[in-house]
């Protein structure tokens, strides 16, 4: 008998013509366009007669990555007996360093790749927006979190920032 503990899925969670997951899952599975960005599209469930946990994650590669991050790895951290202060990645404030101010659409919590440097207490964003930018993601070792109700962070404002490192 073939087991998992969890099963992650890329792609294929939103409504275009390729987009199957959907229809090839049984079992209670929940699809949504969540308020974030990147990382719209996601699911979660149980599947199979074992209910073994389902993430169905968009499958632009940073969209993926973030979500990982957000919701994958906290789970299989907790799975693994870690406590729930050690489940999420660590989150510092840090003052931005941008030379124009980032935009975010209202409504939706966005996550940037950043750059954090610890002895400035400072975050630059690294590369554009776009949830293809893998250049960006690489050279990132930070996630600048932009509440949904904020739609323009200035230079030296105060932002949360995820430590991916």
């Amino acid at each position: 008998m073939i087991r998992a503990d969890l099963v992650v899925t890329s792609g294929g969670v939103s409504v275009g013509a390729y987009d199957v997951v959907k229809e090839a899952l049984t079992g209670d599975v929940d699809f949504r366009r969540l308020a974030m960005q990147p990382g719209k599209p996601q699911g979660f469930g149980l599947i199979g007669a074992a209910r073994t946990p389902l993430f169905a994650l968009p499958g632009n590669p940073v969209s993926a990555y973030v979500s990982f991050e957000l919701f994958v790895r906290p789970a299989l951290r907790a799975m693994a007996g870690h406590d729930g202060t050690a489940l999420h990645r660590p989150r510092v404030r840090a003052r931005l360093e941008t030379d124009a101010p980032l935009s975010s659409p209202p409504g939706r919590r966005q996550f940037l790749r950043g750059a954090y440097a610890p002895a400035e207490g400072t975050v630059r964003p690294v590369g554009g927006a776009g949830s293809h930018l893998m250049a960006a993601l690489a050279g990132a070792d930070a996630l600048i979190e932009i509440p949904e109700n904020v739609t323009e962070a200035a230079a030296g404002a105060e932002m949360t920032v995820v430590l991916l490192g």
